[in-house]
Order: C-alpha cells, then structure tokens, then sequence
C-alpha cells in the first residue's frame, strides 16, 4: 500500500496555490495524473522521487519516504523516473546507460529484447529516434526494479503510432515488473489504454478519482456522445456557417445556423455532440 498524505506552497503564473495531496494507491495499480497545466501534477512526482521537498508523509509499503521535514534521500528510495526530455547520458551507449543504473547484464538484455533495441545497445543516444530514446529511457528506469514508476508525459512528443506502440510496451513491462505506476499524461486516448485509475488535480487540489471510464467518459449507453475541441474558424456559405474544430488531431466540419453562430468566438474550447446517437464506426486502412 502506498499512503501519500503532502502539501507544498507552490508559486504559478496564477500566483500563489498550495498542493495538498492525499492518496492511498494499491501497489502494482497504474495511476493518471491529469488536470490543466501547473495544478501540481509535475511538482507531485518530483516530491515522491524526492527531488523537492514538502510536508507531511509518504509510505511506500512498509517504509516511510517522508516524515514531517525529515525525508530518505531520492537514491536512497526505489524509483524510476522516465522524463519528457529522456535525460539519457549522451556519452554513454545504449547498454551503458541501463548498465549505469544497475550491473545486472541479464536484466538490460531482457529489458533491450522486450523494447526491440538489441541491435541499437551500442548506439550513442544521438544517433536514435525521438522513441528510440523515450525506450532506453524506460528501460533504464526499470533498471533498479523499482517499487514505483514516475512518468512525467512520456510519450507527448512522438507521433501517434510510435505513441501506440510504446503504450502497448509500457503495459507489458508495467505487468511484468509489477511496478506501482503514476503517470502524468494529457490524453484521454493514453490513459484509458494504461491506466486504472484516473486522479484529477485542480489548483494543487484533488477534484475527480475514479475509473477511467467514470472519470472521462461524459456519457453512456444510448444517450448523446459529445466531445471537447478547439474552435479554428468558422466559414459563411450563403445562410449558414460552417465551423472548423480540432478534435484531439482530427479536425470535423460542423455546420451552424445564424443562432447556433451567436456567441462562438475563434480560439474558444467548444464540445460538440450529436442528439441521435447512431454512429458509423469503419476501419481505418
């Protein structure tokens, strides 16, 4: 069981908000982190990996991370931490960056072998690609089997089948290991897939704990589907108007009359929904 129970004065473009955090996880569960930018979902995994300091008490299992102002070193505590920036040691191989963290050879070749970079175990980290990196990063994470995974949007900046694919590894490994898992991450697609519990943080405070289903489905059964966008533009064609929405990254047309165009400005979130709940689904070649 982990039991965290923090809070943190943190300062933000909004001004001042305290993070007050009190969560008891399942070990081996694989938690979401979501919530709008600077709610103090980044500044949450620094605290559990003890890279900034806070008040209060974490336990993970039968030891305790931190006590009031006393707190167990971060290479003391075991975690692994996957960055958006892959963090790897640029002069070091592949296999040496895992072999750094830990000289267990038959745990980075077993960790190579699952992530398809055993012939890349020689490479420098300059010579591979955006996801080649972000697998030797998770790799070398794992490296010290640790008791708790930290990843802070692993997977943002690579493209939607690379994402896919390293979605399907981070959940084999995460089964694998057995490693309690706390993941920040801003696509609903991704922690559906990952995750089995969904913590919603709002100003440094929980707002929403659940399921992903019950936390990011807005609607069920035959009732109307609805989803969150970007308004880009909105085109007059004779009397009616057309507007153009990013969804995710898909943009859709929706068309608009005189009083449905009242009111919506360029650059507004907007959810779009349908009354009549019967749609198409057709594989995508």
């Amino acid at each position: 069981m982990i039991k965290i129970d923090i809070t943190k004065e943190l300062h933000g473009a909004s001004g001042a908000m305290m993070l007050d955090v009190n969560l008891t996880i399942e070990e081996g569960g694989f938690i979401a982190l979501a919530g709008q930018s600077g709610s103090g979902k980044t500044t949450l995994l620094r605290i559990l990996a003890g890279l900034e300091t806070a008040q209060g008490r974490i336990q993970i299992g039968d030891e305790v991370w931190l006590e009031g102002k006393k707190a167990l070193a971060p290479q003391k505590r075991r975690i692994g931490f996957v960055f958006q920036d892959y963090a790897l040691f640029a002069n070091m191989t592949v296999e040496q960056n895992l072999l750094f963290v830990n000289k267990d050879q038959a745990l980075a070749d077993h960790l190579l072998k699952i992530t398809e970079l055993s012939e890349l175990r020689k490479r420098l980290p300059n010579t591979l690609s955006g996801g080649q990196k972000q697998r030797v990063s998770l790799c070398r994470a794992l490296m010290n089997r640790p008791k708790l995974l930290l990843m802070d949007e692993p997977l943002s900046a690579l493209d939607p089948e690379m994402r896919t694919k390293l979605q399907n590894e981070i959940l084999q490994l995460h089964k694998e290991f057995g490693t309690t898992t706390i993941m920040v991450s801003h696509d609903p697609s991704e922690i559906y897939r990952l995750a089995n519990r969904v913590v919603i943080l709002h100003h440094g405070k929980i707002i929403n704990d659940g399921t992903p289903k019950e936390v990011l489905l807005q609607t069920s059964g035959s009732q109307k589907f609805s989803f969150e966008g970007e308004l880009l533009d909105i085109i007059q064609t004779d009397v009616i108007y057309v507007a153009i929405i990013a969804i995710g990254q898909q943009l859709v047309e929706v068309v608009l009359c005189e009083s449905e165009r009242q009111g919506l400005e360029i650059g507004q979130s907007v959810r779009v929904s349908s009354k009549a709940f019967a749609p198409t689904i057709l594989y995508k070649k």
